[in-house]
């Protein structure tokens, strides 16, 4: 139903934002096509995801056990196999890429604290109470950090269902990733 646009076929706000995609990625992903569709969404995205990643106090392995969460937790089809890449690719270790595949315990308190504030924050729209979030501060995190796993939620919010709503193909370099939901095996 949704199309995979290019230069050629985008609307002409969304050509910018193709062109930075195709230059910071040397590609321009299946998820990227679908939200040329929507300037605004599209831009949205990319901030969002920009900003989590290089404006942020966590580290890229805390940023990835947030964006993984919620790819678990929203069922995402497209964005579990493409962060497992991103993991792989940036030597992460396998045994908390495969428990967040999995869904599973991950082998590190502060990142298992993180991973759990980051679903609470799913499960409960935001609404974990103080004794959740004196969990995650007890871990080692910051209220700045509480309110920075916001923006990584956010740009998942997005991408995750896009992916839904259109079905997203993933890319042929992670495709060797393909994911589907343990509840759904």
């Amino acid at each position: 139903m949704f199309s995979y646009h290019d230069l050629d076929s985008a609307p002409a706000e969304s050509k910018p934002l193709i062109e930075q995609s195709q230059k910071n990625m040397g590609m321009l992903p299946n998820l990227h096509k679908v939200l040329a569709e929507a300037p605004a969404t599209y831009e949205t995205y990319n901030t969002a995801f920009g900003l989590f990643m290089k404006n942020t106090t966590l580290s890229p392995l805390e940023q990835q056990v947030v964006f993984m969460t919620a790819n678990f937790e929203n069922n995402c089809h497209y964005c579990v196999p493409g962060h497992t890449w991103m993991m792989h690719a940036a030597k992460m270790p396998e045994a908390v890429i495969g428990a967040l595949r999995e869904g599973t315990q991950i082998p590190d308190a502060k990142l298992q604290a993180l991973h759990d504030f980051s679903k609470g924050l799913l499960d409960n729209r935001g609404h974990i109470g103080n004794e959740k979030l004196q969990d995650f501060l007890d871990a080692g995190f910051t209220k700045r950090q509480a309110l920075e796993v916001l923006t990584g939620l956010a740009s998942k919010l997005i991408s995750n269902f896009t992916n839904a709503l259109a079905h997203t193909e993933p890319d042929k370099a992670f495709q060797k990733y393909a994911w589907q939901h343990p509840n759904e095996r």
